[in-house]
């Protein structure tokens, strides 16, 4: 959430930031501004009021020494109508104060000066490709025909169990599964991240917290008898851990990994683009967090884009890092690097990873602070990125490696797997 301090100081700056993400604020920014105001006002008469009455409270009690009791009573009467209006005065910038909240968090966190304008995807800017293109054999199969072909995942058992969307893993795809899971966080472990196993349930604070609320109900599965939502990544819960937290200056940086199963309901399109694993309502994903000092913010955020390209490089895989143009970034970040891998047998890029700065905007949500060397509470910025999202990268695995009558393993994965292809 953009602080009401930034919309005061340069509005203009903020319009035309926002326009960045094809948002138009001015409505939006004007009406707060005139809330703020008006909640001012209010509290200003509110408390002369105040003062007004504490006057003539001071003066019933001399009025009644002096046996001047009309006199007193009618003070008395004068007190409890100034009390009423202040009261009411109250009432009104609170109702004000509601109003101003829920308005500030209908804004978009601002892009940072990295970001261009854009309306989509195609205007995305690619700041680097690595890998090889994958040497396919003849009459190369996707991998949902590959998946069925070895037995290893079986989406038609999942639409049986629950539905399209919920694959089963089988035998060595299960394994996989779990390779991949137990490499990333050893890989995040050892660059420094603390592993934590949060719930995969969160309730609606935390889903405010992180952005999540209100802006994407429609993509979260919600268990409205408890009112928690399954998790759509496990950046709410593991942020959320910080959520009404004032950490010291020395407690920098705050560096989390966490594996969960992730919820999404992903509405949408038909064909091949979505077609196997390139879109589910439950997926796995290992997930880095890290809460700096705002001056330390944008060093991180390159340290943590470098730490996911050398994940994608072990694995052997072709890849593209991309920023985000202001019309592709979510609501909540300020700047996002997306990582996308190259599938030569469905001839596309498949998005595996983003790595995002917020800023202070999910800090503000928050409420998590920390004191400066001076003893200043100021707002952290928050951070976090894909290490990895599993569905692309195993569809990546199998059609890229697969060989005549075997998928191969990339070697850094076999001490995982226990084994080195699947036939």
């Amino acid at each position: 959430m953009l602080t009401l301090k930034t919309l005061r100081e340069n509005p203009e700056h903020v319009i035309a930031k926002l326009a960045i993400k094809n948002f138009d604020a001015r409505a939006i920014v004007e009406k707060v501004i005139a809330l703020d105001d008006n909640r001012k006002a209010l509290q200003t008469e509110s408390d002369r009021l105040l003062s007004e009455q504490k006057k003539a409270a001071a003066k019933i009690g001399a009025l009644m020494k002096e046996g001047k009791k009309a006199e007193a009573e009618a003070a008395k009467a004068e007190v409890a109508a100034m009390k009423a209006k202040s009261t009411a005065l109250l009432a009104q910038a609170d109702e004000n104060q509601q109003e101003l909240d829920a308005s500030l968090v209908l804004l978009p966190n601002m892009p940072c000066d990295l970001v261009v304008p854009g309306k989509g995807a195609e205007d995305n800017q690619v700041v680097k490709m690595g890998g090889e293109d994958p040497q396919l054999p003849e009459g190369a199969l996707p991998h949902w025909e590959l998946a069925r072909k070895y037995d290893i995942i079986d989406f038609d058992l999942g639409v049986k169990i629950t539905g399209a969307g919920f694959p089963v893993y089988k035998g060595k795809g299960a394994r996989l599964q779990r390779a991949l899971i137990n490499y990333f966080l050893d890989r995040n472990t050892a660059a420094g991240y603390l592993e934590v196993e949060p719930p995969v349930m969160v309730n609606q604070a935390s889903g405010f917290g992180t952005g999540q609320l209100p802006d994407k109900e429609g993509q979260m599965y919600h268990a409205t008898v408890d009112n928690f939502y399954m998790v759509p990544t496990a950046e709410v819960p593991v942020t959320n851990i910080f959520r009404d937290v004032i950490l010291q200056n020395d407690q920098f940086p705050q560096k989390m990994t966490a594996y969960t199963p992730c919820f999404r309901r992903e509405a949408g399109s038909y064909g091949k683009d979505v077609r196997g694993l390139n879109r589910l309502h439950q997926f796995d994903k290992v997930e880095i967090v890290r809460v700096e000092r705002p001056e330390d913010s944008y060093a991180a955020l390159d340290e943590m884009v470098a730490h996911v390209e050398g994940l994608v490089k072990e694995l052997g895989l072709k890849y593209r890092i991309l920023r985000l143009c202001g019309g592709d970034m979510s609501f909540t970040s300020a700047i996002t690097y997306d990582f996308e891998l190259w599938s030569a047998a469905q001839g596309r890029w498949l998005e595996i990873s983003s790595v995002s700065n917020f800023e202070s905007f999910q800090a503000n949500r928050l409420k998590l602070r920390y004191k400066d060397e001076n003893g200043k509470t100021q707002l952290c910025h928050t951070l976090n990125g894909s290490s990895l999202a599993l569905p692309r990268v195993v569809a990546a695995l199998l059609e890229d490696n697969q060989k005549d009558g075997y998928i191969e393993i990339p070697e850094v994965l076999r001490p995982y797997t226990g084994f080195d292809r699947i036939d």
